[in-house]
């Protein structure tokens, strides 16, 4: 039996890779047109799974395949709602083709009922879904054909605000008057709350045929997860910490970061390494080695990488960075990304390429008012007004969620300054764009940097979109409003100057937005460039289960 997926993750021009969870220890067998690969599903927290590379497939098509579990088909599903949706297939890439990639972040597991909708809108992913499948229309005035790709960049799950459902099976495990209450405990209720968030039939077959790639952010784990040294130490001093951390990481490596990888990537990670090498009876059970993994990458972020880069052809690189677990926050030492961490990133930006894309699932590029404010913040913080101002940075940015890469200005250089090489030709032939996809700030927006002294060849932009589900308070909207224009940013930076914080390398400015719709963004590579657009779900004749697609932002093509 099936218990979730088919996941449809990692895909090339000839070989893609599938995910599934079973209900018991079982052989899953892909067969996808005349290619077929089997495996033997793992264990982990009593939970089963199979990942499977299936090799051999022409490029540039659409293959539909099915999934069987020891020699039962479980895929396509009788299931009378999946039954209404098309064959899932597997597009592999067309070499030269122009990419088209999907992005987001933020997304809630709630009902898309009036009820659910009323609260959180119409989720937008499953708006594109029901289009994609031939089941609702667009209001699009473009074609809205499939994408090669989707990034998700972080809140794929909320383990800090659980939906009623979560609730229910929280409340049947344990007593949620005791810690850590309505938020997640441990591996159990994570593969819960992953069933439910990929369970809607809708998404479900979306995740099925569109390849897909993930990182995390802070609600996967927590809230302000790895905020400042303060922050982890309160969260190490509770008695549920440990195993919330290890459950959300042990949970992360295999419902999404192991399908992020390329085949050959895969294949030097020692715990996979162990997986594919097993030839024992009956299934290999990973859970103590799993937690241990999860255990020392909380403990040493430098000993596990979880950010991840790929290449298409020559005309985009992608380079997925890790913002959250590979943080440095020693009291002596602070820092975004731990040494070994960007000496990775030093390799993965380089030339040579058409179009950089670096994925970050918090924007490098904040509204320059609201950058100001969090780097003013972490310098007061740090000491630059002294013991008052390092009680009063330390409580704004844990109350505020200052700790974007703002507020970690070292870090923020040092990318800065690799993108300034790229951009200027150092580090190869320099892209036409340089190009940051991000989300979590649960608003939309475009803005466009510069070096701040001289020239150079490529242009830098950050595209934000978030969320997919889960609206900005509208008390928040005014203030984002204001610290979007350019005045604020001005009166940000005296602001800084206030916590001696000296002036960044790039300076920018937000060109297009804020808007606040749930939407997913879509990025296209053309002969003129790129080019961007938004789009949300839209509920017509009082159909919340159906809703239409619509265009919220285009941006024009940029090269």
């Amino acid at each position: 039996m099936l218990v979730l997926g088919p996941l449809l993750r990692y895909v090339d021009d000839t070989s893609a890779t599938i995910w599934v969870e079973t209900a018991g220890a079982a052989t899953v067998t892909v067969t996808a047109g005349e290619q077929s690969a089997s495996a033997r599903t793992f264990a982990a927290h009593g939970h089963h799974y199979a990942l499977l590379e299936v090799t051999g497939l022409p490029p540039g098509t659409r293959t539909e395949y099915a999934v069987a579990v020891d020699g039962v088909r479980v895929w396509p599903s009788n299931d009378p709602e999946l039954a209404e949706f098309p064959p899932s297939v597997i597009p592999t890439l067309e070499p030269g083709k122009p990419l088209r990639l999907a992005f987001g972040s933020c997304r809630v597991s709630v009902g898309h009922d009036a009820e659910g909708n009323a609260e959180f809108g119409v989720d937008a992913l499953r708006a594109y879904a029901l289009f994609m499948a031939g089941r609702t229309t667009s209001r699009s005035d473009d074609d809205e054909r499939w994408p090669d790709l989707v990034l998700f960049l972080g809140d794929q799950v909320y383990a800090d605000e659980t939906s009623p459902k979560m609730r229910e099976f929280i409340e049947q495990r344990r007593d949620p008057e005791q810690a850590p209450w309505w938020e997640l405990k441990d591996y159990e209720e994570y593969a819960h709350l992953y069933a439910l968030a990929w369970c809607d039939p809708a998404n479900r077959w979306l995740l099925s045929t569109l390849p897909s790639a993930m990182i995390f952010d802070d609600h996967d784990i927590r809230d302000d997860w790895n905020t400042s040294w303060s922050w982890k130490q309160r969260m190490a001093a509770t008695d549920w910490w440990h195993d919330r951390i290890v459950g959300g990481l042990g949970s992360y490596w295999v419902y999404q970061h192991l399908g992020n990888l390329a085949p050959e990537d895969r294949a030097t990670d020692e715990l996979w390494q162990r997986i594919t090498s097993y030839d024992g009876d009956g299934e290999l059970d990973i859970t103590a080695p799993l937690d241990a993994l999860a255990e020392g990458a909380d403990r040493e972020p430098d000993c596990y990488r979880w950010s991840f880069a790929r290449d298409f052809d020559t005309q985009a690189r992608l380079v997925v960075i890790d913002s959250r677990a590979a943080r440095v926050l020693e009291p002596d030492r602070r820092s975004m990304l731990d040494d070994a961490e960007l000496a990775w990133v030093d390799e993965h930006l380089q030339g040579d390429v058409d179009h950089l894309i670096v994925g970050t699932s918090l924007p490098f590029l904040l509204a320059p008012g609201l950058h100001h404010i969090e780097s003013f913040s972490e310098s007061i913080a740090e000491g630059a007004w002294g013991a008052p101002g390092r009680w009063l940075g330390e409580r704004a940015r844990q109350q505020a969620d200052l700790e974007h890469w703002a507020a970690f200005q070292q870090g923020f250089r040092d990318v800065a300054g690799m993108v300034l090489e790229v951009a200027s030709g150092k580090r190869g032939r320099p892209p036409r764009t340089i190009t940051f996809l991000s989300g979590d700030v649960h608003h939309s927006y475009v803005a466009e940097a510069w070096p701040r002294h001289g020239v150079v060849a490529s242009r830098v932009l950050q595209a934000v979109c978030s969320p997919i589900r889960n609206p900005l308070p509208a008390p928040m909207r005014g203030f984002i409003d204001i610290a979007s224009r350019r005045g604020t940013g001005k009166l940000g930076r005296v602001l800084s100057l206030a916590g001696r914080v000296t002036l960044e390398p790039l300076r920018w400015a937000v060109t297009q937005g804020p808007w606040y719709d749930n939407n997913l963004a879509v990025l296209e590579l053309d002969p003129a460039g790129m080019r961007m657009w938004w789009v949300a779900g839209e509920e017509v004749d009082g159909r919340p289960e159906l809703p239409v697609l619509k265009r919220v932002a285009t941006v024009d093509p940029v090269g």
